[in-house]
Protein backbone atom coordinates (compact mmCIF):
# COMPACT_ATOMS: atom_id res chain seq x y z
CA UNK A 1 0.00 0.00 0.00
CA UNK A 2 1.26 3.49 -1.21
CA UNK A 3 -0.82 6.28 1.27
CA UNK A 4 -0.59 9.90 -0.18
CA UNK A 5 -1.12 12.10 2.79
CA UNK A 6 -3.58 15.17 3.26
CA UNK A 7 -2.49 18.36 3.89
CA UNK A 8 -4.24 17.94 7.78
CA UNK A 9 -2.80 14.03 7.74
CA UNK A 10 0.46 15.87 7.17
CA UNK A 11 0.56 18.12 9.78
CA UNK A 12 -0.27 15.27 12.06
CA UNK A 13 2.84 13.81 10.59
CA UNK A 14 5.07 17.23 11.84
CA UNK A 15 3.77 16.19 15.19
CA UNK A 16 4.48 12.96 15.37
CA UNK A 17 8.57 13.03 12.96
CA UNK A 18 9.03 15.75 15.86
CA UNK A 19 8.37 13.59 18.86
CA UNK A 20 10.01 10.86 17.20
CA UNK A 21 13.27 12.90 17.07
CA UNK A 22 12.75 14.94 20.78
CA UNK A 23 12.51 11.57 22.13
CA UNK A 24 15.62 10.43 20.45
CA UNK A 25 17.75 13.64 21.45
CA UNK A 26 16.90 13.39 25.25
CA UNK A 27 17.67 9.61 25.16
CA UNK A 28 21.41 10.37 23.82
CA UNK A 29 21.35 12.98 26.05
CA UNK A 30 21.00 10.52 29.27
CA UNK A 31 22.83 7.66 27.52
CA UNK A 32 26.71 7.11 29.21
CA UNK A 33 28.74 4.87 30.11
CA UNK A 34 27.00 2.20 32.59
CA UNK A 35 23.41 2.81 31.26
CA UNK A 36 21.57 -0.32 30.68
CA UNK A 37 19.40 -0.89 27.24
CA UNK A 38 16.49 -1.93 29.57
CA UNK A 39 16.42 1.41 31.14
CA UNK A 40 16.95 3.24 27.46
CA UNK A 41 13.81 1.12 27.07
CA UNK A 42 11.48 2.16 29.77
CA UNK A 43 12.92 5.72 29.10
CA UNK A 44 11.51 5.27 25.73
CA UNK A 45 7.91 3.65 27.05
CA UNK A 46 7.32 6.92 29.34
CA UNK A 47 8.01 9.89 27.11
CA UNK A 48 5.46 7.94 24.19
CA UNK A 49 3.13 7.22 27.09
CA UNK A 50 3.09 10.75 28.87
CA UNK A 51 3.48 12.35 24.83
CA UNK A 52 -0.65 10.26 23.99
CA UNK A 53 1.49 8.38 21.28
CA UNK A 54 1.13 4.79 20.44
CA UNK A 55 4.45 2.59 20.01
CA UNK A 56 4.61 1.12 16.62
CA UNK A 57 6.94 -1.70 17.96
CA UNK A 58 5.63 -3.37 20.97
CA UNK A 59 2.89 -5.72 19.16
CA UNK A 60 4.73 -5.90 15.38
CA UNK A 61 4.67 -9.50 14.96
CA UNK A 62 6.03 -9.20 10.80
CA UNK A 63 7.26 -12.49 9.03
CA UNK A 64 11.51 -11.58 9.72
CA UNK A 65 11.23 -11.63 13.70
CA UNK A 66 9.83 -13.70 16.34
CA UNK A 67 7.20 -11.55 17.33
CA UNK A 68 5.68 -9.36 18.96
CA UNK A 69 8.89 -7.26 19.50
CA UNK A 70 7.23 -6.44 22.93
CA UNK A 71 9.45 -3.21 23.74
CA UNK A 72 9.34 0.42 22.71
CA UNK A 73 12.99 1.10 21.14
CA UNK A 74 15.62 -1.02 19.11
CA UNK A 75 18.87 -0.83 20.39
CA UNK A 76 21.62 -2.12 18.26
CA UNK A 77 25.22 -2.10 19.75
CA UNK A 78 28.19 -2.61 17.74
CA UNK A 79 27.39 -5.24 15.49
CA UNK A 80 23.71 -4.99 16.02
CA UNK A 81 22.61 -3.11 13.31
CA UNK A 82 18.73 -3.42 12.99
CA UNK A 83 16.13 -4.25 14.95
CA UNK A 84 18.06 -4.35 18.13
CA UNK A 85 16.31 -6.23 20.99
CA UNK A 86 16.83 -4.25 24.33
CA UNK A 87 18.48 -6.78 26.92
CA UNK A 88 20.25 -6.31 30.17
CA UNK A 89 23.48 -4.54 29.08
CA UNK A 90 25.78 -2.02 30.38
CA UNK A 91 26.98 0.09 27.79
CA UNK A 92 30.99 0.42 28.09
CA UNK A 93 33.50 3.31 27.19
CA UNK A 94 33.72 3.20 22.85
CA UNK A 95 30.65 1.22 22.53
CA UNK A 96 28.71 2.51 18.98
CA UNK A 97 24.94 2.52 19.93
CA UNK A 98 22.06 2.71 17.26
CA UNK A 99 18.78 3.97 18.33
CA UNK A 100 15.90 3.06 16.12
CA UNK A 101 12.52 4.84 17.29
CA UNK A 102 8.72 4.22 15.84
CA UNK A 103 5.84 5.89 16.79
CA UNK A 104 2.41 6.74 16.09
CA UNK A 105 0.70 10.40 16.87
CA UNK A 106 -3.49 10.67 15.83
CA UNK A 107 -3.25 8.48 13.62
CA UNK A 108 0.01 9.09 11.57
CA UNK A 109 3.65 7.39 12.48
CA UNK A 110 7.37 8.58 12.10
CA UNK A 111 10.48 6.56 11.82
CA UNK A 112 13.73 7.44 12.72
CA UNK A 113 17.07 6.47 14.11
CA UNK A 114 20.73 7.62 15.25
CA UNK A 115 24.07 6.21 15.41
CA UNK A 116 26.62 7.58 18.17
CA UNK A 117 29.60 6.51 20.07
CA UNK A 118 29.14 6.45 24.34
CA UNK A 119 31.57 7.79 26.48
CA UNK A 120 34.69 9.29 25.61
CA UNK A 121 36.75 7.11 23.43
CA UNK A 122 36.11 7.99 19.66
CA UNK A 123 37.78 4.85 17.61
CA UNK A 124 37.89 6.77 14.24
CA UNK A 125 36.84 3.99 12.36
CA UNK A 126 33.42 3.83 14.32
CA UNK A 127 33.07 7.87 13.74
CA UNK A 128 33.77 7.21 9.90
CA UNK A 129 31.34 4.99 9.55
CA UNK A 130 28.69 7.03 11.59
CA UNK A 131 29.58 10.16 9.01
CA UNK A 132 28.62 8.07 6.07
CA UNK A 133 25.47 6.84 6.71
CA UNK A 134 24.62 10.62 7.62
CA UNK A 135 26.25 11.70 4.86
CA UNK A 136 24.10 9.39 2.69
CA UNK A 137 21.00 9.89 4.32
CA UNK A 138 20.97 13.67 3.29
CA UNK A 139 22.11 12.35 -0.06
CA UNK A 140 19.06 11.04 -0.73
CA UNK A 141 17.00 13.12 0.80
CA UNK A 142 18.46 16.08 -1.49
CA UNK A 143 17.59 13.71 -4.43
CA UNK A 144 13.52 13.57 -3.36
CA UNK A 145 11.77 15.81 -5.11
CA UNK A 146 7.98 15.31 -6.93
CA UNK A 147 8.80 13.40 -10.07
CA UNK A 148 12.04 12.01 -8.96
CA UNK A 149 12.12 8.20 -9.14
CA UNK A 150 12.75 5.65 -5.92
CA UNK A 151 16.07 4.74 -7.93
CA UNK A 152 17.46 8.07 -7.72
CA UNK A 153 16.88 8.13 -4.26
CA UNK A 154 18.77 4.61 -4.02
CA UNK A 155 21.42 5.83 -6.44
CA UNK A 156 21.97 8.75 -4.16
CA UNK A 157 22.69 7.22 -1.22
CA UNK A 158 24.10 3.83 -2.36
CA UNK A 159 26.67 5.96 -4.27
CA UNK A 160 27.91 7.92 -0.67
CA UNK A 161 28.20 4.38 0.95
CA UNK A 162 29.57 2.44 -1.97
CA UNK A 163 32.75 5.16 -2.91
CA UNK A 164 33.44 5.40 1.05
CA UNK A 165 34.51 1.16 0.43
CA UNK A 166 31.68 -0.12 2.42
CA UNK A 167 29.23 -2.98 0.93
CA UNK A 168 25.58 -2.73 0.67
CA UNK A 169 22.79 -4.87 1.34
CA UNK A 170 19.73 -4.38 -0.13
CA UNK A 171 17.31 -6.36 1.77
CA UNK A 172 16.64 -4.15 4.21
CA UNK A 173 16.05 -0.35 4.03
CA UNK A 174 14.06 2.34 3.42
CA UNK A 175 9.92 2.40 3.15
CA UNK A 176 7.00 4.05 2.74
CA UNK A 177 5.24 5.66 5.98
CA UNK A 178 1.78 6.85 6.81
CA UNK A 179 -0.84 5.27 9.23
CA UNK A 180 1.08 2.44 9.42
CA UNK A 181 4.71 2.15 10.15
CA UNK A 182 5.97 -0.09 7.07
CA UNK A 183 4.76 0.59 3.56
CA UNK A 184 5.48 0.41 -0.03
CA UNK A 185 7.54 1.56 -1.51
CA UNK A 186 10.83 -0.07 -0.41
CA UNK A 187 13.59 2.14 -0.73
CA UNK A 188 16.54 -0.03 -1.35
CA UNK A 189 20.03 1.58 -0.42
CA UNK A 190 21.43 1.17 -3.69
CA UNK A 191 19.68 0.84 -6.98
CA UNK A 192 19.58 2.54 -10.37
CA UNK A 193 18.22 5.97 -11.11
CA UNK A 194 15.09 6.25 -13.25
CA UNK A 195 13.83 3.52 -12.04
CA UNK A 196 10.88 2.32 -9.91
CA UNK A 197 7.73 4.47 -8.23
CA UNK A 198 7.76 8.13 -9.30
CA UNK A 199 7.30 10.58 -6.00
CA UNK A 200 4.57 12.67 -5.62
CA UNK A 201 3.52 15.68 -2.93
CA UNK A 202 2.27 14.12 -0.11
CA UNK A 203 4.29 10.68 -0.02
CA UNK A 204 6.00 9.93 3.45
CA UNK A 205 9.02 7.93 3.19
CA UNK A 206 11.35 7.00 5.96
CA UNK A 207 15.20 6.97 4.49
CA UNK A 208 17.56 4.73 6.26
CA UNK A 209 21.15 4.07 5.11
CA UNK A 210 23.15 1.62 7.36
CA UNK A 211 26.06 0.07 6.43
CA UNK A 212 28.23 -2.92 8.29
CA UNK A 213 31.98 -2.36 8.37
CA UNK A 214 33.30 -5.77 5.85
CA UNK A 215 30.37 -7.66 5.28
CA UNK A 216 26.98 -7.28 3.72
CA UNK A 217 25.73 -10.41 5.13
CA UNK A 218 23.32 -10.15 8.16
CA UNK A 219 22.97 -13.17 10.76
CA UNK A 220 19.97 -13.38 13.05
CA UNK A 221 20.25 -12.82 16.74
CA UNK A 222 18.96 -15.63 19.10
CA UNK A 223 16.83 -13.59 20.08
CA UNK A 224 14.70 -13.78 17.30
CA UNK A 225 14.84 -10.20 16.68
CA UNK A 226 18.01 -8.39 16.41
CA UNK A 227 20.15 -8.59 13.02
CA UNK A 228 24.02 -8.43 13.43
CA UNK A 229 27.00 -8.53 11.31
CA UNK A 230 27.51 -12.06 9.65
CA UNK A 231 31.50 -11.11 10.98
CA UNK A 232 30.89 -9.32 14.20
CA UNK A 233 32.41 -5.83 12.82
CA UNK A 234 31.01 -2.50 13.60
CA UNK A 235 27.73 -1.15 12.42
CA UNK A 236 26.22 1.73 11.93
CA UNK A 237 22.02 3.13 11.23
CA UNK A 238 21.23 6.54 10.22
CA UNK A 239 17.46 7.60 9.41
CA UNK A 240 14.89 10.45 8.57
CA UNK A 241 10.92 10.33 7.63
CA UNK A 242 10.78 13.05 5.08
CA UNK A 243 7.04 14.43 3.41
CA UNK A 244 7.57 15.01 -0.46
CA UNK A 245 6.16 18.38 -1.13
CA UNK A 246 6.19 20.58 -4.24
CA UNK A 247 9.24 22.32 -3.03
CA UNK A 248 11.38 18.87 -2.44
CA UNK A 249 11.66 17.22 0.58
CA UNK A 250 11.05 18.23 4.22
CA UNK A 251 12.50 16.58 6.91
CA UNK A 252 10.20 16.03 9.81
CA UNK A 253 11.92 13.92 12.29
CA UNK A 254 14.03 16.98 13.67
CA UNK A 255 14.47 17.68 17.41
CA UNK A 256 12.68 20.90 18.05
CA UNK A 257 12.76 20.97 21.99
CA UNK A 258 16.61 21.32 23.97
CA UNK A 259 17.36 18.46 26.74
Amino acid sequence: MIEILSPAELLRAKEAGALVANILHSLKSRTTVGTNLLDIDKWAKTMILEAGAVSCYVDYAPSFGRGPFGHYICTGVNDAVLHGLPRDYSLADGDLLTLDLAVSLHGVAADSAISFIVGESRPAESVAMIEVTERALRAGIAAARPGAKIGDLSYAIGSVLSEAGYPVNTEFGGHGIGSTMHQDPHVPNMGRPGRGYKLRPGLLLALEPWVMADTAQLVTDADGWTLRSVTGCRTAHSEHTIAITNDGAEILTLPTLGY
